[in-house]
């Protein structure tokens, strides 16, 4: 990455190295990190989450009322289409 990037991770925390990440803000290999997921949750690096190039949320991407009415509507989607499939349902 070019030492103007900036990583954004909200998908997994074990994809990012924490460690690493910390060691190339430090050493400014990287402009500055987001983070809404992390190695561990809660959080256990402090150095990192408190780091003046590190802006971080406390997963909660999925938290809205839009998205749980998605999530909602694709667990009856698939548990309909498993019962047609298997029971001859409807």
């Amino acid at each position: 990455m070019k030492n103007s990037a900036y990583l954004i991770n909200t998908a997994r925390g074990s994809i990012v190295n924490e460690a690493d990440l910390l060691a190339a803000l430090n050493d400014g290999f990287i402009a500055g990190a987001g983070l809404d997921v992390y190695e561990h949750e809660p959080p256990i690096n402090q150095l990192l989450i408190q780091h003046d190039r590190v802006i971080t949320t406390p997963h909660i991407g999925g938290a809205t009322a839009e998205s749980q009415e998605r999530v909602g509507e694709d667990i009856v989607k698939a548990i309909m289409t498993h019962l047609e499939s298997n029971y001859l349902f409807m």
